[in-house]
Parts: structure tokens; C-alpha cells; sequence
């Protein structure tokens, strides 16, 4: 298993309107197509107006072919429409969990 770990930055003042949104329109589609939601978390200290979020995948060909099928869906390109001005940045990074992490 592998954890997919995205980071975005968001403008400030509009971290709240980008968790909402997030939350209702987003995040059904996701757990349709990506399954295992492991995660979603926002700062509250250090670099602020920044969520994190965590999906599990059995693999890259996994989660190429989940992704896949969630960016050709029209649903997942209008959600995308209505947050990406709040979104400053975003970074997307790999991570092999430990033989001794409770995530597995």
C-alpha cells in the first residue's frame, strides 16, 4: 500500500469556503472514485491556511486508474471549477508507510 498525500495552500481568508465546498461537493466524489480516505486535515499552527489530505492506494497502476476515472468525470471537472481560485499552490507527494506504521 502507498498513501497519496496532498497539500494545498489556500488564500488567505478562504480556507473556510474551500473545506466547505470541499466537503460537499468534492469529497463524495472522491470517496466514489478513490476509496480509501485516510485523512483530511487543516493547520492551525506554523504555515497556516493549508489542508492536508490522505488517500490509500494498492499501488501506482491503482491509483493512476482511480484518478484517472474521477478527472474524466464532468462532476469532478465542475467541482474543480469552484475552488480553484482559492487554491495558492498545491503539492501532491508519495508516502511508503513503515512496516511498523498503523497505517498499512
Amino acid at each position: 500500500m502507498l498513501v497519496e498525500e496532498r497539500d494545498y495552500r489556500i488564500r488567505p481568508g478562504k480556507l473556510g469556503q474551500f473545506v466547505s465546498t470541499y466537503e460537499e461537493h468534492g469529497l463524495p466524489l472522491q470517496k466514489h472514485y478513490l476509496d480509501r480516505f485516510l485523512g483530511y486535515f487543516t493547520t492551525e499552527i506554523g504555515e497556516l491556511n493549508h489542508v492536508v489530505a490522505w488517500w490509500g492506494y494498492e499501488g501506482l497502476d491503482d491509483r493512476l486508474r482511480r484518478r484517472g476515472a474521477m478527472l474524466a468525470d464532468p462532476a469532478w471537472t465542475a467541482y474543480l471549477s469552484m475552488v480553484t481560485d482559492l487554491v495558492d499552490t498545491q503539492n501532491s507527494r508519495i508516502l511508503l508507510p513503515a512496516g511498523f506504521s498503523p497505517i498499512k
